[in-house]
């Protein structure tokens, strides 16, 4: 599974300075790989080679995946206009190596006074650029730049030909670092303790990066979660703690569930930091089983979302300027696989002025594998 985050970077040109910084976190991240791996390589490998099953009647071949989509706001009356790309290509290397990393390419175009259309600054960054071992089926070791794995949001729901509802959750900031993404090492994986539950892991180490188009703060954390399959049901929590500024902690909480008697899915996070806090809950519901009109629409889904948000004690600090609450109902239409039409209305009630949020877009995932899948 493919999971994203996004972040901006403007369109200046990479300057001596930033090749130079570059080179020095490439080879910070080389080392930690290489630590990394020959530690889990001399503890493991032998015993998990013999575990492992090789398949050979397929190889893995590179694919270029991603998606693409054109999302209209009207946020207060102010029309924005957001046509983004975002790219993925994954490289295997062998049965155990994969290189994957995801581009963004977008723009947020609006109303210049004085000047007739829309206006915008092309935007460019990298959302994660890693290298994966997979060890063996419980432990896969990461280096480079990835996704922050706290909640689920960020990793799990954020591109937008996966996500419900096109507006980011409050508290998206939350615990995920400067740029949604870390710069270091992670470990991640899952195993089966019992036969009605599994239980999956993540736990990483971010070093501190100024560079830009690829910053992250320093930190370390985890996060855990519980699934139990025959009712389709995930919860779990996140940690993390600051190695730099204010050293604070951070912690959240999430839960989903997709029952098999439905088609519906429920959401939600809670997450708490020096910044501030907040949750977020969200049903989406398609109308596959509505009575005498199945037909009609199997492609309609019905999403609706609560949110509030709490400032921090600093307002220097404080990731929100008021407490505030949001409700949001939203439509999405699937035309065909892959292509999603969306639209959404939401509500924002806060001490300094209430405000409506419109929506309407058009997404689409794209997959091209780049060779041959058979020996």
């Amino acid at each position: 599974m493919l999971f994203s985050a996004s972040y901006h970077g403007d369109s200046k040109p990479v300057s001596a300075g930033t090749a130079s910084s570059l080179c020095r976190l490439v080879s910070v991240l080389a080392q930690q790989a290489v630590g990394l791996l020959l530690l889990f390589g001399m503890a493991l490998g032998p015993r998990l080679v013999a575990q492992t099953p090789v398949l050979n009647e397929v190889k893995p071949i590179p694919l270029l995946t991603g998606s693409a989509g054109f999302i209209a706001t009207l946020d207060s009356n102010e029309p924005h206009l957001g046509p983004i790309v975002t790219p993925v290509v994954l490289v295997p290397l062998g049965q155990r190596w994969l290189i994957e990393t995801r581009g963004d390419f977008e723009s947020d175009l609006t109303q210049v006074p004085g000047q007739s259309g829309f206006h915008g600054q092309f935007q460019k960054g990298v959302d994660y650029a890693q290298l994966d071992f997979i060890a063996n089926p419980y432990i896969t070791v990461t280096v480079g730049r990835f996704l922050t794995p706290f909640n689920i949001y960020n990793e799990r729901l954020y591109p937008v030909w996966i996500r419900d509802l096109q507006t980011d959750p409050l508290i998206l900031p939350i615990g995920i670092g400067p740029s949604n993404a870390s710069n270091g090492a992670m470990l991640r994986g899952g195993f089966k303790v019992h036969p009605t539950f599994d239980i999956n892991y993540a736990v990483y180490f971010s070093t501190l990066t100024t560079t830009e188009y690829i910053d992250s703060a320093r930190f370390a954390g985890g996060r855990a979660g519980i699934f139990i399959p025959k009712t389709r049901l995930e919860f779990g929590g996140s940690f993390q703690h600051s190695l730099q500024d204010e050293r604070s902690n951070s912690f959240g909480f999430h839960a989903i569930w997709e029952p098999f008697a439905l088609p519906l899915e429920m959401r939600a996070e809670y997450g708490r930091s020096f910044q501030g806090s907040g949750y977020w809950g969200e049903a989406a519901y398609r109308l596959s089983q509505v009575p005498y009109l199945q037909k009609q629409l199997r492609h309609t889904q019905l999403v609706a979302r609560l949110q509030q948000s709490f400032a921090g004690e600093s307002p220097d600090t404080s990731l929100f300027p008021v407490d505030l609450k949001m409700f949001e109902f939203g439509v999405n239409y699937y035309v065909i696989d892959g292509l999603k039409a969306t639209s959404s209305y939401g509500r924002q009630f806060r001490s300094d002025g209430n405000k409506n949020v419109w929506t309407l877009g058009l997404t689409y995932r794209f997959v091209f594998p780049l060779g041959d899948a058979w020996r």
